[in-house]
């Protein structure tokens, strides 16, 4: 009988909920009373459920730290030996007189806006010319270059992606050298070479790099990957497509590049002067230290009196002899003359006086 009562209540409960809101505010009530009992009844499971968490990730953390400290020893190595190779490769270029820069100067830009033209492909960053922009700066993101400046204004600036049907890029394969150029297509994923040779060694996967001949963009930055080659036997030139490195439609942060911008010209005779001043400052250094040697004059010493040809033999010969040897010394060979004159021996037979001797190495 009881059951039958709790029973009839329960439905006369149910269909005045439903139909009415009478019961509404008891509801809430109630749900306040019930909320306090779910949460001590569900308590001991929150409680294990912290624990097993607080152990779990402990050691998830204890794994993580050990992994990031062997990437980070991996990691220093790695940069001793790039170190080392970036030194190398300023002192080869220093060996080459070459003033190219081994890092390029970037300056960190933010999308802003997008042209609403669907068949151009061209964004808005928020540096420009009071920035230090400069039209035709390279733009790129963390994976490959992306385009370049075209239009500047004094806040914002409007740029070129790589992928418009307006623009090309001459690029490399990375693997060979091999050069072509890269134009857009009008599809954010596709670029395509053009003239290349049906026979030239380019194949799927191969990367493409900027080859820096325009001056324009700096050479060695990715551009794209090949995905397609098509060889026409009937063709002369082979159909490549590529796609671009650069998440052209999904990057946010973008990287201008402020490169040398001088001819190849310009870059030897700057290096070359900046050789020549190096050089003379290394020498203007290392003079003090260093003392000049004493200068000491040239002296010619005083010939021996030598036994001169006898006035009685040969008479005129004397005066004729003088004047040879004036002349002579008066041009400067006085020690050929010394020696000369050892080289003819006189007559035994009869001395020549010596004040006669003295005065004509007076004369």
């Amino acid at each position: 009988m009881r059951l039958l009562v709790l029973a009839v209540l329960s439905v006369a409960l149910m269909v005045v909920d439903a139909r009415f809101t009478l019961l509404k505010p008891v509801r809430s009530q109630m749900s306040l009373v019930l909320m306090e009992s779910y949460w001590i009844t569900d308590l001991p499971q929150r409680l294990w459920q912290g624990v097993a968490s607080q152990f779990g990730s402990r050691t998830e953390l204890v794994a993580e730290n050990e992994k990031l400290k062997t990437e980070n020893l991996l990691l220093q190595g790695r940069m001793q030996k790039l170190a080392a190779l970036t030194e190398q490769n300023v002192r080869l270029r220093e060996l080459l007189n070459s003033s190219a820069l081994v890092n390029e100067k970037v300056e960190v830009a933010e999308l802003i806006g997008m042209d609403p033209n669907p068949f151009t492909h061209r964004i808005l960053i928020n540096k420009g010319e009071r920035d230090g922009v400069v039209l035709g700066q390279p733009v790129l993101d963390a994976r490959g270059l992306m385009g370049q400046v075209v239009e500047l204004m004094p806040y914002t600036s409007r740029v070129l992606l790589l992928t418009d049907t307006t623009h090309s890029i001459p690029v490399q394969v990375n693997r060979n050298g091999l050069r072509a150029i890269a134009s857009g297509t009008g599809n954010p994923e596709r670029l395509e070479l053009r003239h290349v040779a049906d026979t030239a060694d380019i194949k799927e996967g191969d990367l493409l790099v900027s080859s820096g001949l325009g001056q324009r963009f700096p050479a060695g930055y990715p551009v794209a990957t090949v995905k397609e080659v098509i060889h026409d036997s009937g063709q002369p030139f082979a159909i490549v497509r590529a796609v671009p490195t650069a998440a052209l439609n999904r990057s946010r942060y973008l990287l201008l590049v402020f490169s040398d911008n001088r001819t190849p010209e310009e870059r030897a005779n700057d290096a070359a002067a900046a050789q020549e001043a190096q050089d003379r400052q290394g020498a203007e250094s290392a003079a003090p230290g260093a003392q000049p040697p004493a200068v000491v004059p040239a002296t010619v010493p005083k010939p021996a009196p030598a036994p001169a040809a006898p006035a009685a033999t040969t008479p005129p010969a004397a005066p004729a002899a003088a004047p040879a040897a004036t002349s002579t010394r008066a041009a400067g060979h006085t020690p050929a003359t010394q020696h000369a004159r050892p080289a003819a021996k006189p007559p035994a037979a009869t001395p020549a006086p010596a004040p006669a001797t003295r005065g004509a190495r007076e004369e």
